[in-house]
């Protein structure tokens, strides 16, 4: 059989690994023939939407847009580059999504945040989401990206993610009944601009006081290891600058509200798919309050291609896929350790029970939340921190790194 990688490129890109041919053909494959069969099936605009999630993987994969990393860098070594960048990434979104939102239309779609209450089970469902992060390994939008990259780790915490959503959606009306703040939106509250204003102010802050503590622990702002692509082989092979992901990340969840009428998000999806195999298997899930909403009831009894943030989600590991291909880094490595497992299965437990308490995760409550004006957004990013600490403490326990600069000596 001819070999069907592409052979390596003369200048900046010497060096690399060989484009892996049969996983792009792989991937592009499932990307445009999906796109076909969804809008053959649902529509073109739901087609769009699964290419958006394509987008969405292959940003992710290229920027290495990790939050889980980024929160850990900066707990452990004081590093804030990844932080920064979220602060860009939340700017740029904000000032695009505040103006469509109080205007109720964009490009003539009628559009809407992702605006939840805040409360109790917000409090609860971020803190543990938090730690989940960390002995997973990734965030919603992490566990995704990693998976399609070839990560036979985060297919554990991919497996757990879901058991875990399914489980917060059963006792997600007792959480529910917890006391909590009616749903807030900053846009309605204040007017667009002043919101907007309020919100950059914060942005702002963020990013100045990364780089004072950054200063501070280290001399100097840490620099990114020079990239050994440049031109179109780094657009391509990547590895893209944080930057770059930042701002693609805003641009494509507000395509995402233009087609879908609202913000990108990821975990709705896993207990769609975890409660569908147990309906599959003959557990009655749609008796339970959770299903009971025509939306919800809807979902658990349609198609998977017609859900919205199922396609989105698909298209993610398959844009992962397609990057890890072009960058000739697909290799799944199939031992793991036994601690490292275990983290991956309590940790992906507690990122699907903390996504449902708390309306969302990383990108449907933290990112998109924040980006609708939904105060709650605000309370998850603060609890979810505080787990993010402690649970960076607790991977040691579980044979994972915690990520520390070397220090420069003459020795």
């Amino acid at each position: 059989m001819a070999d069907l990688s592409i052979g390596r490129a003369a200048g900046p890109a010497a060096g690399l690994p060989d484009i892996n041919g049969r996983v792009v053909g792989a991937a592009l494959l499932a990307l445009l023939g999906g796109a076909l069969w969804i809008g053959t099936d649902v529509s073109g605009r739901q087609a769009a939407l699964y290419l958006i999630g394509g987008a969405l993987g292959l940003v992710l994969y290229h920027a290495l847009f990790g939050f889980t990393s980024a929160f850990r860098v900066f707990f452990s070594d004081r590093r804030g580059a990844g932080l920064r960048a979220q602060m860009i990434m939340l700017a740029l979104a904000c000032a695009l999504f505040f103006p469509a939102l109080a205007a109720g239309t964009l490009f003539g779609t009628p559009v809407s945040g992702l605006v939840a209450p805040a409360g109790v089970s917000v409090l609860v469902g971020a803190f543990l989401f938090g730690i989940g992060m960390q002995l997973g390994g990734g965030c919603a939008s992490g566990t995704l990206y990693t998976v399609g990259g070839g990560s036979t780790r985060m297919l554990v915490t991919l497996f757990f993610f879901i058991v875990g959503s399914v489980l917060g959606a059963y006792h997600l009306p007792w959480w529910q009944a917890q006391p909590s703040l009616p749903p807030v939106s900053l846009v309605t509250a204040w007017g667009w601009p002043v919101a907007l204003a309020a919100n950059l102010a914060v942005f702002a802050a963020v990013y100045a006081g990364t780089i004072l503590l950054e200063k501070r622990r280290h001399g100097r702002l840490i620099e990114q290891p020079a990239a050994r692509t440049a031109g179109l082989a780094r657009l391509l092979r990547g590895p893209w600058p944080l930057v770059w992901g930042a701002v693609a990340l805003a641009l494509l969840n507000f395509a995402t509200l233009a087609l879908a009428g609202r913000p990108w998000g990821i975990t709705a999806a896993f207990a769609l798919w975890g409660s569908k195999a147990l309906a599959a298997a003959g557990v009655d899930v749609a008796s339970w309050p959770f299903w009971q909403a025509p939306a919800q009831a809807k979902a658990l009894s349609g198609s998977v291609l017609a859900d919205v943030t199922s396609v989105m989600d698909i298209g993610i590991i398959l844009g992962a896929l397609l990057a890890a291909g072009l960058a000739g880094k697909f290799a799944p490595v199939w031992r793991l350790p036994l601690r490292s497992l275990a983290a991956a299965v309590v940790g992906g437990v507690l990122l699907g029970y903390g996504s449902r308490l708390a309306y969302g995760c990383n990108i449907g409550a933290y990112f998109s939340g924040i980006a609708s004006g939904s105060l709650h957004g605000w309370v998850w990013i603060v609890t979810a921190l505080i787990g993010n600490w402690l649970g960076t403490g607790l991977r040691p326990l579980f044979g994972l790194e915690v990520e520390r600069t070397p220090r420069q000596t003459g020795c």
